[in-house]
């Protein structure tokens, strides 16, 4: 049992000082000021001169790895349990990526389950970047309706020379598959929608969402931010009511070549009008994030990190004067609503005890608490994973 007191809370909604209390992996209590009896076994946290946030969820990670788009060589490598902790992510959503040959759902789903055995939360989408969607039993619906941690189905990718073109009816019916299968699961059933930088932008699901009954809110594009164009494509994709996503992990050369910064493109839609409610940050965590020319040829290749997302919060805070409120609740409450995870990305009682300690004043990671259990203190990662080198 943990008592946070004093800490200025932000629900992500602003509340104050509050005092909370964890138990049993849940917040169980929050108050002005909490009196525990002494008897009980209560560790004493102090919160002054300290944010206390939901703990992240990001919802787009290459748990396994990905990339390899400049041969076997180039191959990103998994992640492990102090990358999300160190980050401030308790939540993750696992994914492929343009690799489903040599990266599995059946790796995938053994990689979720070790990270959440070490005390994180994972779910997964079934699929990748191609259509017809690799799956685990012989259709989409059935992959989300059966296996547990399956909650979606992506990244699909769309206007992207590395995809695989998908025609209106291909991504129609593919939708209507993770629908059905999410409405049967009590599952979000989400359409993760990787978007390159074809001058298409968002067309291939306006043209679903005109032709057919699929709502706009059952896609969830990604990658928004990489260019201009896009951002402003996305700006009436959400004017329709859509979700957009923000991609936090960026190269210098990336941006020179024209990519929005993630704080930079959170400012934007919110000048816009567009609610906090619809827009996320993901990093696309330990995807490649390769640099093709003109003729299509990679000219370079680095790794996305999960750290990119509390680096473009404090860069939407400081640098873009965009409220603590709006910038957390977009790697919070937002992409744990459209995920549908009730006890996630929220501060209130009978929520899951995650949550992250920052620094009032420089909003850097003091402490990270995920189910309860203390990952971080002090900026010193406590937990580590089985394999880390640097594990105790």
């Amino acid at each position: 049992m943990y008592l946070v007191k004093g800490a200025e809370v932000y629900s992500p909604r602003h509340l104050g000082q509050q005092d909370v209390l964890i138990a049993g992996g849940q917040i169980v209590a929050m108050a002005t000021c909490l009196e525990t009896p002494d008897s009980l076994p209560i560790k004493v946290i102090d919160g002054s001169g300290k944010i206390l946030a939901p703990g992240l969820v990001d919802s787009l990670v290459h748990i396994i790895g990905g990339g390899g788009e400049g041969g076997f060589t180039t191959r990103t490598p998994e992640m492990h349990l102090s990358d999300a902790v160190k980050a401030g992510v308790t939540t993750l959503v696992g994914v492929l990526g343009t690799d489903s040959v040599t990266r599995t759902l059946t790796n995938l789903l053994a990689k979720a389950n070790a990270l959440e055995e070490e005390g994180l939360t994972l779910y997964c989408h079934t699929g990748s970047y191609q259509t017809p969607a690799r799956t685990l039993f012989d259709a989409i619906d059935k992959d989300i309706i059966l296996i547990d941690k399956f909650i979606g189905v992506g990244e699909v990718a769309i206007s992207d020379h590395r995809s695989s073109q998908p025609t209106t009816q291909e991504l129609a019916r593919l939708a209507a598959q993770a629908r059905v299968g999410g409405m049967l699961s009590g599952k979000a059933g989400i359409v993760s929608v990787h978007v390159g930088d074809s001058d298409t932008c968002l067309q291939p699901l306006l043209d679903v969402v005109s032709n057919t009954d699929i709502p706009i809110t059952q896609f969830y594009p990604t990658h928004i931010n990489r260019t201009q164009t896009l951002l402003d494509a996305g700006k009436e994709f959400a004017r329709l009511g859509g979700y957009l996503d923000l991609t936090a992990s960026t190269t210098p050369e990336i941006l020179a070549a024209g990519e929005v910064k993630c704080a930079e493109a959170l400012a934007q839609l919110l000048e816009a009008g567009v609610p906090a409610s619809q827009i996320t940050f993901s990093s696309d965590g330990f995807a490649s994030l390769p640099d093709f020319d003109e003729a299509g040829r990679l000219r370079g290749l680095k790794v996305g990190t999960l750290t990119s997302l509390l680096s473009e919060v404090r860069d939407a805070v400081f640098d873009h004067d965009v409220s603590i409120e709006n910038a957390i609740t977009v790697v919070t409450r937002t992409p744990a609503e459209v995920l549908k995870l009730p006890k996630k990305g929220r501060i209130e009682e009978g929520a899951d005890a995650d949550l992250i300690l920052l620094d009032a004043a420089t909003l850097e990671l003091d402490s990270v608490f995920s189910k309860g259990q203390k990952m971080m203190a002090d900026g010193t990662v406590l937990k580590h994973g089985v394999f880390e080198t640097n594990a105790c």
